[in-house]
């Protein structure tokens, strides 16, 4: 009698649970939320609802890729050739370079003009898209030149944790 009893109470609590789980909770303006398992209904976002595309993260995309936001930015002061851009970013590779540049180019960054020279070369300059870019790339360095004192400032509260040398 006491195994009936358990497991119909057990059943009891599994029925429930399914129920609060599989219930729905209808706001004023007809969107509904699924309840959580423990029966704490979601809360509405209160920030806007973004458009089907957000906009930030279609801009985001545009500098994605290793290295992009250096390119846009290397590119900002005028038209530069392969080997400029190479020698002003010294520590990325000539494939990591040229992927990128074609890759700026295919999302409309950066065009590529062929030069009638000997040997032949290309020039890439900033679009008015890539232009319009480079107030937010100069806002995020700023935030990285604040990091930098900081991290000079208090060298010890940012340094990674170290493991604990083990007793011999």
């Amino acid at each position: 009698m006491v195994a009936q009893e358990i497991s119909y109470s057990y059943l009891v609590t599994i029925g429930y649970l399914l129920r609060i789980v599989s219930a729905k909770m209808w706001y004023p303006d007809g969107n509904h939320v699924h309840c959580i398992a423990m029966g704490l209904p979601l809360r509405k976002s209160r920030v806007a609802a973004p458009p089907p595309t957000c906009p930030l993260t279609e801009t985001l995309a545009l500098l994605r890729g290793a290295w992009a936001p250096n390119v846009v930015w290397y590119l900002s002061a005028g038209p530069r050739r392969f080997g400029e851009l190479r020698h002003d970013i010294p520590r990325i590779s000539a494939r990591v370079l040229s992927a990128r540049l074609h890759e700026l180019e295919a999302r409309g960054l950066v065009t590529r003009t062929l030069l009638d020279t000997s040997p032949p070369s290309a020039e890439y300059a900033l679009t008015e898209l890539g232009r319009d870019l480079l107030p937010a790339i100069d806002a995020i360095a700023n935030v990285g030149r604040k990091l930098i004192q900081q991290w000079e400032k208090h060298p010890r509260a940012h340094a990674p944790a170290r493991p604990k040398a083990r007793a011999r």
